[in-house]
């Protein structure tokens, strides 16, 4: 097994601990939980490069663009607080 194999298993533990994070009523967890996201996303589409996971990348992208619009959205009503 190649060592980018490996490279699944730390995308899955941040794709969860952000799961569990995104769900706090803190902005500054639920802002953990956006870069944890976004660093997850970026991790599956490494992998997914590697693996030749087209339908992975495609997905993560998206997710990202939703995360990265999370991230701002709970950044603009962090500061109206």
């Amino acid at each position: 097994m190649e060592y980018i194999d490996y490279l699944q298993w730390p995308a899955m533990v941040v794709t969860v601990a952000s799961a569990w994070f995104i769900g706090s009523q803190r902005a500054y967890r639920r802002m953990i939980a956006f870069w944890g996201f976004i660093l997850s996303n970026a991790l599956w589409v490494i992998w997914g490069l590697h693996a030749d996971a087209y339908a992975l990348i495609l997905l993560e992208c998206i997710l990202m663009g939703m995360n990265a619009r999370g991230f701002k959205k709970n950044l603009d009503g962090h500061h109206q607080s």
